[in-house]
């Protein structure tokens, strides 16, 4: 039971039960209005009709929509019943006159229409046609044209046409001018129908570094050649090769013949669909000049490189032209270049005796030679003639220190008299590996490589199969070799 002067403990936090009990005083019409108004505009009137179909939204939608149909249809004046308007009266008289002399559309169907003003004694009646004061064409040279004749058939002057061409011959071959070029011809005006018309201006496309211009100067024709600046720094494009080398080279920008090209470098290294893998990254150099004019012109292949799994293949084109990109060969970043036939030679030296019949230097007798002897250096290294497996590795009666390798269809080929092996039993090999080095083991009377072939476990003359001749760079062919191939591969790839 509260006093009466209890009611000042509201201000220490008694509101709350001060004000329990009372009423709450009834609220304004104004503010019911208000009220009303913030309800009715938190309500989605027009929802999406495609969402919660069925639900009390939705319905409400359609009753909405529905509202908004049957007051539109209400409220029309009707489709039957005619716009009342006034229409204008056509034109008579002078003012029909007045508005024809300014109308535009009879103009586009052909009409007489616009003022005219009738001939009087300052018109004087044209016995021909006037010709143009100067015609502007274009010519192209075709496969197997001629120049002058191309000029000719534009209508140029025959010994016209023949002058501009000894004109246009010192600036550049005229059988340099490939097919297809553009000629951009300026005809004069002529003094009578009966002759042709004078060549005023000719410009044509040369060469991609070279613009000809032909222009009349003082009644002579003065024939100025115009240099365009080059840029011939190479293409590189790299990628990964992903399901196909082809298409993704091709993707990468890389032009069909350069990848027919790098293709083909590559398979005389390695084969293409089994060694080339998915994660391994392309390296293509292609030639390319870039004219100031915008023009980008691509050449042949200059380098063709594969990154596969950090090992590396680096083929870099040398020689044949001075600048090394026609004609010539495949070289590896070392400098030995393509290889050439069904076998390598094992070792390189000379040979000392050959397949056959002949008098033994230690049996001192006659006696089958059943292979070839090559007289190398000691410890020159002696690489395997063909890819194949390792079959035997060891110590082998009078062959000394002998290794046999087994190559496919029914081939194996035995390299003897070795200082050292370098390979086991069982392991395959890749032709050029090393797989020992020269000595004089077993009955030898100096260092050399005893060669032998079988064909089907028949021992053969290895001339009967021809050897790969190897090309090995040297001397200041091989630091121009490796120069270049450093400069190439400088180049920025492109798109980096």
């Amino acid at each position: 039971m509260f006093v009466r002067s209890d009611h000042g403990l509201g201000e220490g936090g008694g509101a709350a039960a001060l004000s329990f009990g009372r009423s709450l005083a009834p609220l304004s019409p104004a503010t019911r209005f208000e009220t009303f108004r913030a309800r009715i505009a938190d309500i989605d009137w027009a929802p999406d009709l495609g969402a919660q179909i069925g639900s009390a939204t939705w319905w409400r939608g359609a009753l909405t929509c529905t509202a908004l149909i049957t007051a539109t249809c209400w409220l029309s004046p009707g489709f039957n019943n005619p716009l009342i308007g006034t229409t204008p009266p056509p034109l008579e008289g002078s003012a029909w006159e007045e508005a024809r002399a300014q109308a535009i559309a009879p103009l586009g169907w052909g009409a007489n229409s616009g003022r005219r003003i009738a001939a009087n004694d300052l018109v004087a009646p044209l016995a021909e046609t006037p010709e143009r004061p100067m015609i502007e064409l274009a010519a192209t040279l075709g496969s197997g044209d001629n120049f002058s004749r191309v000029l000719t058939r534009a209508g140029v002057a025959r010994d016209e046409a023949s002058s501009v061409a000894d004109m246009v011959s010192r600036a550049v071959a005229l059988s340099t001018i490939k097919p297809g070029t553009q000629l951009e011809i300026t005809l004069g005006r002529r003094p009578s129908r009966d002759v042709p018309r004078p060549l005023d201006n000719l410009k044509f496309r040369a060469r991609f570094d070279l613009n000809v211009a032909v222009a009349r100067t003082g009644g002579h024709l003065v024939m100025t050649p115009q240099p365009i600046a080059i840029d011939n720094t190479p293409l590189r494009i790299r990628g990964l090769v992903g399901q196909s080398l082809y298409r993704s080279a091709r993707a990468a920008g890389a032009p069909a013949k350069a990848v027919e090209a790098y293709i083909r470098a590559l398979a005389s290294r390695i084969s293409i669909g089994r060694d080339v893998q998915a994660d391994n990254i392309f390296d293509i150099v292609v030639r390319q000049a870039r004219a100031a004019t915008g023009e980008v012109q691509l050449g042949e292949l200059l380098y063709a490189g594969l990154d596969r799994d950090g090992k590396k293949i680096q083929l870099l084109r040398w020689g044949g032209d001075a600048d090394s990109s026609k004609g010539g060969q495949w070289f590896e970043a070392n400098g030995v270049g393509e290889r050439r036939g069904v076998m390598s030679m094992p070792v390189a030296g000379h040979l000392t005796s050959s397949y056959g019949m002949r008098f033994h230097p230690i049996m001192r007798m006659m006696r089958m030679h059943k292979g070839m002897d090559f007289g190398a250096p000691y410890g020159a290294p002696i690489r395997a003639a063909m890819d194949g497996i390792v079959t035997l590795a060891g110590r082998t009666s009078g062959y000394g220190n002998f290794v046999k390798l087994t190559h496919g269809g029914g081939l194996a080929t035995g390299y003897g008299h070795m200082s050292r092996i370098a390979v086991r039993s069982g392991t395959r090999v890749a032709q050029g590996q090393i797989i020992g080095y020269v000595g004089s083991t077993g009955m030898s009377t100096g260092p050399h490589l005893h060669y032998e072939v079988w064909r089907n476990g028949v021992s053969i003359n290895p001339r009967n199969l021809s050897f790969t001749q190897v090309a090995q760079l040297s001397g200041n062919a091989l630091r121009a070799f490796k120069a270049k191939l450093a400069s190439l591969l400088s180049v920025k790839p492109a798109g980096r």
